[in-house]
């Protein structure tokens, strides 16, 4: 069920009459939310809730047991459970056939034939963002950061609320469940930055990233047909659609938790105007880079090795498996690498304290402008699938092919999108552009809430498109 269909503007409006119209009866209104979270889910396909359902029993009995236990070794052992478990499904329902076709590979370079065919398994939508709720809560729980719950409802509610179930932003147990145990509350000012995230997200994936896609797609599924013109063009088009298509949602996601009282982290702070490497992890995707930052990273030995050379394997084993995250293919793994070894160069000539307080006004516009173009060229790793698709991809690039890509009006209205968006967030350093626009007379706002919802269902004409990030 999308964001941009008229399914779940239905579902949404039921959850608003049942979440502000029970507010006396804060247990039924929970559990209603819940099951309209479930409902949310299994619109696709129905029997996968049951994995939601059986790791929450899980990761909700083996913390309620850990809780009650002063025994470190047998909290250690319950810790274990649910990685196993978690992990388990995880590894199996995305990485099984990536693990033993990559060692089908290894073992066919010595001559030896497993005769191992592929599973059909199908990829559980939004597996890799429960699934880190899940860890997170219970590896918290075993630290004695924070209590067990002591109600099942009320923590399926925290793993299973739907704006952001399926592509995020990561929730922290810590962060969520105090909001879950008080009165939900939506004044005006909260109305007023709900609903200006909602129709920035609307127009971000339906307006900008389904545009950009347009110019993308065709460059990357045959690049062998792209002069360097289009080849050029389709990767900014796809370095902004993945922007616009995520941090699109995010805002959806954020702006209807608001709606429904609650609050969920912030998921992207102007990336491109990142003055640094560790600057852009601190702005693109972030509640992934400090869920990896706090639960491997800093557990790995962090900064505290005694040699840089630990320090180095640190980031690599973060970013390998930040990589790997996204996906069950090694152009995933490569593009970890590639932001593993962009981290371990700034830390060895010493940019990582240079960015550390982020762009600021004070940032060259040059060195921002070379981390930009640096993320590029790591989108086209993410994103091309194999050595000879980034081979053909690099050709067109440099112009060694044979084709000649003649200038359209769609190439130009992308390149000046890209640009648009990337000016715009330099400025967003400079000025809270957000801001501005929520300090405009209400009348004002209410007038551009329906021009964006015009041009939003003119745009939205050709029939809603997936978000890129629900495959991962």
């Amino acid at each position: 069920m999308l964001f941009n269909s008229p399914e779940y503007l239905a579902l949404f409006a039921t959850a608003m009459a049942v979440g502000w119209s029970l507010l006396r009866h804060p247990r039924l209104r929970i559990v209603l939310l819940t099951l309209i979270s479930g409902y949310f889910y299994a619109a696709n396909n129905a029997w996968l809730i049951l994995l939601l359902v059986g790791t929450t029993h899980i990761d909700f009995a083996v913390a309620r047991v850990m809780a009650r236990t002063a025994e470190r070794k047998r909290r250690r052992h319950l810790l274990w459970v649910s990685l196993v478990a978690n992990l388990g499904l995880l590894g199996f329902f995305k990485y099984c056939n990536f693990f033993a076709d990559s060692a089908v590979t290894v073992f066919g370079l010595f001559g030896l034939d497993l005769g191992w065919t592929p599973w059909q398994i199908a990829l559980p939508i939004g597996i890799s963002f429960y699934t880190f709720h899940e860890l997170s809560y219970v590896i918290d729980v075993y630290r004695g950061e924070i209590p067990a719950e002591r109600n099942w409802w009320d923590f399926a509610f925290f793993i299973a609320f739907f704006p952001q179930l399926v592509a995020g932003p990561i929730l922290r147990a810590a962060n969520f469940l105090p909001q879950v145990h008080r009165r939900p509350m939506l004044d005006a000012e909260q109305l007023t930055r709900s609903l200006h995230l909602v129709m920035r997200g609307l127009v971000k994936k339906i307006v900008l990233a389904d545009f950009l896609g347009t110019l993308a797609d065709p460059a990357f599924n045959a690049p062998a047909s792209m002069g360097p013109l289009g080849a050029w063009v389709g990767l900014y088009a796809f370095t902004f659609q993945i922007y616009f298509d995520f941090s699109g949602y995010s805002d959806i996601a954020i702006g209807c938790a608001r709606l429904l009282g609650y609050h969920l982290p912030d998921n992207f702070n102007l990336p491109y105007a990142a003055s640094s490497f560790s600057d852009f992890w601190r702005r693109w995707h972030i509640s992934l880079s400090t869920w990896l930052r706090d639960y491997v990273y800093i557990p790995l030995g962090g900064n505290r090795m005694p040699t840089a050379a630990g320090v180095y394997r640190n980031l690599l084993i973060t970013m390998l498996l930040g990589g790997l995250w996204h996906g069950a293919a090694w152009h995933f793994v490569l593009w970890g690498f590639a932001h593993a070894c962009y981290l371990a160069i700034e830390r060895w000539l010493g940019g990582r304290r240079a960015g550390a307080s982020g762009p600021g006004p004070r940032a060259g516009l040059w060195r921002r402008l070379l981390v930009f173009h640096c993320v590029v060229f790591t989108w086209l790793l993410f994103r091309v699938h194999n050595n000879a698709a980034l081979g053909a991809y690099l050709s067109a690039l440099v112009g060694a092919t044979d084709v000649v890509t003649v200038a359209t009006r769609a190439h130009i209205a992308a390149l000046l999108v890209c640009a648009l968006a990337w000016v715009t967030q330099q400025l967003g350093v400079w000025r809270d552009l957000d801001g501005w626009v929520l300090r405009l007379p209400v009348p004002v706002q209410a007038l551009g809430h329906a021009l964006v919802m015009l041009v939003v269902l003119v745009f939205n004409s050709r029939g809603a498109q997936p978000f890129i990030y629900f495959q991962f």
